[in-house]
């Protein structure tokens, strides 16, 4: 049963982030209307990096293709934290009224980073 529920929190993870990267490259999702003026700064300051977005895109994308699957999923939750890290510091900073999202998605990040402990014990050797 915890197998099943892992697989599903892993593949809804998944989707969200390849969607999050593809939407990088496609903008596809609307931009809110009414947006703070210290978010609107952040976003501009980000996209003046015109490496930083398709970056963080290609991460989101293969780190959460592999983040589906039980045999690669270790490796995806490793490309997917500095990913995880960056969203969390930007809502503490611009949004800190919007951290549920984020917090409920970096508990699914360390729940699997736990459930995986024992495949990233050679790296911390």
């Amino acid at each position: 049963m915890k197998n099943k529920i892992l697989f599903v929190v892993s593949l809804l993870f998944g989707l969200m982030f390849i969607n999050a990267g593809l939407n990088k490259f496609f903008n596809y999702m609307p931009m809110p209307e009414e947006m703070p003026q210290e978010l609107l700064d952040a976003m501009t300051a980000m996209m003046s990096l015109k490496w930083l977005m398709p970056l963080v895109a290609v991460a989101e994308i293969v780190g959460g293709v592999l983040f589906i699957f039980n045999k690669t999923r270790a490796l995806g939750a490793i490309i997917i934290l500095p990913v995880m890290v960056g969203i969390v510091l930007f809502h503490i900073v611009t949004e800190p009224d919007e951290l549920i999202m984020p917090f409920v998605l970096s508990a699914i990040l360390a729940w699997v980073m736990i459930e995986n402990k024992d495949k990233y014990t050679p790296l911390l050797k």
